[in-house]
């Protein structure tokens, strides 16, 4: 019996929009329905969960990068029972974070040093979703992971198919911090994708597309 596509909302790092999961949502079709909900209105981490959900299909799955990941996590927090699982690329377990500016986010969000290869590729898309989404939305995050509440109960809220991911050359989200949040979550997967930044699904769209793949089934 086939089994019917399962919905997979999609939700972007800051200062990033739908052309961070562009590979995936053309990837995944035929596997789950991905739908990328965008993170550009509120200013505050409830205020965007409680927009994707209201928009959300009645269950689903959902995988976000950084921001994405830690409005994810207020997702299940908020409708437990409507998360089947969750994916987090690039999200910390702590709330501690310095203050950046939009160029200073772009520079650390990718690994212009680990694949000599990918800079050219990523340094133009990573810019020009940073101009479509401007200051005053990179702004209006930021402050909402400043000011986010304490995320122990949304992480202690999981208790669905995890799987958490980083790259191993993320200057935001070490590979010590991600590690330290998979382990918060009981059976969470943990992997870590080589040469790469920030912005997985960008950097290694393949990778991450197999990894979705696998955590999907």
């Amino acid at each position: 019996m086939t089994r019917s596509p399962i919905p997979l909302v999609l939700l972007p790092a800051m200062g990033c929009d739908g052309r961070l999961w562009a590979r995936q949502i053309m990837d995944l079709a035929a596997l789950a329905e991905p739908e990328f909900h965008d993170l550009s209105r509120d200013d505050t981490l409830s205020a965007m969960a409680a927009r994707v959900l209201a928009k959300a299909p009645p269950r689903f799955a959902v995988s976000g990068v950084s921001l994405g990941g830690y409005v994810a996590m207020e997702m299940v927090r908020q409708a437990p029972d409507r998360v089947l699982r969750v994916a987090l690329f690039g999200t910390r377990a702590s709330m501690t974070m310095r203050p950046r500016t939009v160029d200073g986010q772009g520079l650390l969000a990718t690994a212009p040093h680990a694949d000599p290869r990918l800079t050219a590729i990523v340094a133009g898309p990573v810019q020009a979703m940073a101009d479509r989404v401007g200051k005053a939305v990179f702004e209006r995050q930021q402050r909402a992971l400043l000011e986010r509440p304490d995320i122990s109960d949304a992480i202690a809220a999981i208790h669905v198919p995890t799987l958490v991911a980083v790259g191993d050359r993320d200057r935001i989200c070490t590979p010590d911090d991600a590690r330290a949040l998979a382990t918060l979550i009981e059976g969470a997967r943990f992997h870590e994708l080589r040469g790469c930044g920030h912005l997985a699904p960008l950097e290694r769209p393949g990778e991450v597309t197999a990894l979705l793949r696998d955590w999907l089934r």
